[in-house]
């Protein structure tokens, strides 16, 4: 099977991104996840803990699997002196190439205790994909 050179600049994209991500000037966190490739389907398991199912947006386009998720919280303290707001925003995202096609209408996500699984079951292959040329 030939490798496809877009694949390759995507994974270039994702060590340059994790690289920004590390330096500590990206606005976005890194997904730490696992990728399990069955007979029949490919399993993703995301840690996501502190973040609650509505913050969690997963998309499939293509190969292309997205998972994001954005947070913001805040907290209010009253007292006679003063009032304090103090407010965290956190934002993860990321994006893989599968190993395979998938069936995309089928695709199914649970989300437990701050961890995410996306089952993606894969599509058949096709047996045949030569076709027949007539010859006028």
């Amino acid at each position: 099977m030939q490798r496809n050179p877009f694949d390759e600049i995507e994974d270039l994209f994702d060590r340059m991104g994790r690289s920004f991500e590390e330096s500590g000037l990206a606005r976005f966190q890194d997904v730490s996840l696992d990728v399990v490739d069955g007979d029949d389907a490919v399993e993703v398991v995301a840690d996501l803990p502190g973040f609650e199912k509505d913050d969690l947006d997963v998309g499939v386009r293509g190969r292309q699997l997205t998972i994001a998720a954005d947070h913001e919280e805040s907290t209010d303290v009253d007292d006679d002196q003063y009032i304090r707001r103090e407010r965290s925003h956190r934002s993860i995202s990321r994006s893989l190439t599968l190993p395979t096609d998938i069936m995309r209408e089928e695709v199914s996500a649970t989300y437990r205790n701050g961890v995410l699984t996306v089952t993606l079951p894969k599509a058949e292959p096709e047996t045949d994909d030569s076709t027949e040329i007539d010859i006028e």
